[in-house]
């Protein structure tokens, strides 16, 4: 396929909250094969030239959802933002579902019957990593501590815009169906999609799209780990740690000896599993007895049983703990999630759809700025990885960390892009991917994914056997293992 690329100039700022613009204009390479797309149907086609249009809104909504940074179930300016733009092209709107103000819907249909094709978007940010759009560290101009170190920003731009194009396509070729795109907060904490799903969200949908910023360009090809995510909570007795301890009873003590049974349970685990703690809470002052603590767990494994048989082990180990220390304990589970299920069909469709659109074209200016930030984190300086990756033959080994896509994916069949949007090897979760998605460059990743997910989406709504053999990869998959919710089904989410 030809990639044609036309140059957009505009002018790059380099801090959203000071107002610091470049001496001079940047041009901003922007993905355009549409005008000599060799093989796209007329339905893409029609997508494509939407994305044409929207490619600047794409790139204002990046910036805006980076200068919003807002952590989990608080992001109210970005789902608030988002829905309206998607409101105002004619979609409708369903603000605070599942019970989260952050959470909402947005609906289009023409016509009558055809599929119901999902995009997922999300926009929350993480706390502590908020960076300047610079190649070394600095804290925000305007005082915010959180920042985009996933990059949801673009994240929620680009799967905004795809949906707008296929709902304009969808008018413009006449094709019958609906397409809905679900805001989806939190999922930082693993929280929002969970709760989505309990409360019948995605009930209906016939294939969903999402995609992710990374470091490379691919079709999610790596499944990811099972998980439960919970609190355990001690209280005893204060006393004076010196003049009367024999009165006291720490909790403290109870959680420092669930830590010591949980990395006791370590030798005896599966090697998948992982297991990981922080203590929020531990007592104010050494003098006094902590007649409360609190300890925060994750445990994680591919395969969603011995999740659940390791979470009933750490369970044990609390109540010994408590028994033990002469405590009361109380465990809270906040969210749960399974391994996210891959999609054979769905990879291939938006595989070949990738390399139609190709990797994002960045200036050379982007790639001398990753490589200073390389540079400065003493990490090998290439720049920006803009290739490719080819779909491997069987899906490869399955990525530590976990993600409440998970859940989507058991309900529907469901496939992932991944769209480079930082220098290679950057940490993740950090100041520097924070920085890197605080520049407009960085939106060209958002306007790949709107094209790939645009492009797929049509094929969805067109092709019924593309649909069919979607389906019956998912049943296959899920066959004999039908979705459980991973926490109760009338839980409420933990909003503030």
């Amino acid at each position: 396929m030809n990639r044609i690329f036309v140059p957009t100039a505009i002018t790059v700022v380099t801090g959203i909250a000071t107002g610091m613009l470049f001496a001079s204009p940047i041009r901003l390479v922007s993905q355009t094969p549409t005008s000599l797309m060799e093989g796209a149907s007329a339905a893409e086609m029609a997508a494509l030239e939407a994305l044409d249009d929207l490619a600047g809104e794409i790139r204002d909504m990046s910036m805006t959802l980076w200068e919003f940074s807002e952590t989990a179930l608080l992001e109210h300016r970005s789902a608030e933002y988002l829905a309206g733009l998607l409101e105002a092209e004619g979609f409708e709107v369903e603000t605070g579902v599942a019970g989260m103000p952050t959470a909402f819907t947005a609906t289009f249909r023409h016509g009558s019957g055809g599929p119901v094709l999902g995009v997922l978007a999300e926009y929350d940010a993480l706390p502590g990593v908020g960076n300047e759009p610079v190649p070394h560290r600095a804290a925000r101009a305007d005082g915010v501590t959180s920042g985009q170190g996933c990059g949801h920003n673009l994240f929620g731009a680009g799967s905004v815009g795809a949906a707008i194009a296929i709902k304009r396509a969808m008018e413009e070729r006449d094709i019958a169906g609906e397409v809905r795109l679900f805001g989806t907060p939190a999922e930082e904490t693993v929280v929002g999609k969970v709760y989505m799903a309990n409360a019948g969200v995605f009930d209906g949908v016939d294939a969903t799209l999402v995609w992710h910023p990374e470091t490379a360009t691919r079709v999610t090809n790596a499944s990811t780990q099972a998980m439960n995510n919970f609190t355990v909570e001690f209280r005893g007795q204060a006393a004076h740690s010196a003049a009367d301890p024999w009165n006291g009873r720490s909790a403290l003590d109870a959680v420092e000896m669930m830590n010591y049974g949980a990395n006791l349970m370590r030798e005896h685990v599966q090697p998948s599993t992982r297991i990981h703690y922080v203590i929020p809470n531990a007592g104010e002052a050494p003098n006094v007895v902590p007649e409360y603590a609190k300890v925060w767990y994750y445990v994680r494994d591919t395969l969603r049983a011995n999740v659940e048989e390791y979470y009933e082990w750490l369970l044990d180990i609390a109540d010994a703990a408590a028994q033990a220390t002469r405590t009361e304990h109380e465990v809270s589970l906040t969210t749960g999630v399974h391994a996210l299920l891959l999609n054979r069909p769905l990879q291939e469709a938006m595989q070949a759809n990738l390399e139609a659109v190709g990797g994002p074209s960045f200036p050379e200016a982007f790639q001398a700025w990753g490589r200073e930030m390389q540079t400065s984190l003493d990490i090998d300086p290439v720049g920006l990885d803009v290739d490719v990756k080819p779909l491997a033959y069987g899906a490869t080994p399955a990525q530590g960390g976990s993600t409440d896509v998970a859940e989507v994916s058991w309900l529907t069949p469901t496939v992932q892009l991944e769209v480079t949007s930082a220098p290679k090897g950057v940490p993740w979760h950090s100041w520097a991917t924070s920085a890197s998605h605080g520049t407009e460059w960085a939106a060209a990743a958002a306007d790949v994914a709107a094209r790939v997910l645009a492009m797929t989406g049509m094929d969805l709504l067109t092709d019924p056997d593309l649909l069919e053999a979607a389906k019956a990869a998912h049943r296959e998959a899920t066959a004999g293992r039908p979705w459980r919710a991973a926490i109760p089904r009338d839980q409420k989410p933990p909003v503030p």
